[in-house]
């Protein structure tokens, strides 16, 4: 859970004792059914990668219920059409290390549930054929994470927000999503056709 950096600095400012305290007590290998409940019920994730000095962070979104927990240590969620620059998925391949940050911003509107932020770290798989793919109009690839760590975090700073609507550019069964407007723009429409998908 933690390397030689994290504890130089819990040491120097007085934080071992909390930090392994909170590791016994906050963080689990498998999912429990608050922690599937409440990323079931989220419309996004920030997902954290890297391969030797690149590291990336990127949001990933979709519908409520687009990341599902498969298994007790186990979640998968669709990859959609995209910029084709593959940074995250890049990432993957070289390097399965990954950080997932689940996080709801609408407290009021969430009802009996008190988990607001979960962290998850593991490893992920990308695959282009996969059972779940059926499940996601629209979704390209299948990205699975074996979860090494999962831990909740105090809320505190986490600003309360509003959902306004949600992305009109998920793919949803019945109905094609808008082409977006970037595909569109002089720099790049000679070397993409605006309808396909990667």
């Amino acid at each position: 859970m933690f390397h030689e950096g994290n504890r130089q600095l819990q040491d120097r400012y007085g934080g071992r004792e909390v930090a392994d305290r909170l590791v016994a007590r906050r963080t689990v290998s498998a999912f429990s059914q608050e922690h599937i409940d409440f990323i079931q019920s989220l419309p996004f994730f920030f997902i954290a990668s890297g391969h030797e000095d690149i590291l990336d962070c990127s949001f990933k979104g979709g519908d409520p219920g687009f990341v599902r927990v498969v298994e007790t240590n186990r979640l998968a969620y669709p990859d959609y059409d995209g910029n084709r620059m593959f940074k995250t998925l890049g990432n993957l391949v070289q390097n399965p290390n990954v950080g997932l940050l689940f996080i709801r911003f609408d407290r009021e509107q969430q009802g009996d549930r008190k988990l607001n932020r979960l962290r998850v770290t593991g490893r992920a798989e990308l695959f282009d054929d996969h059972p779940l793919l059926e499940a996601y109009p629209g979704a390209m690839r299948i990205v699975e994470v074996t979860a090494r760590y999962i831990f909740t975090n105090c809320p505190r700073y986490i600003p309360e927000m509003r959902m306004v609507e949600p992305s009109r550019y998920v793919p949803r069964g019945g109905e094609e999503p808008p082409v977006p407007e970037w595909k569109h723009r002089d720099y790049i429409k000679e070397v993409i056709d605006p309808e396909s998908k990667a």
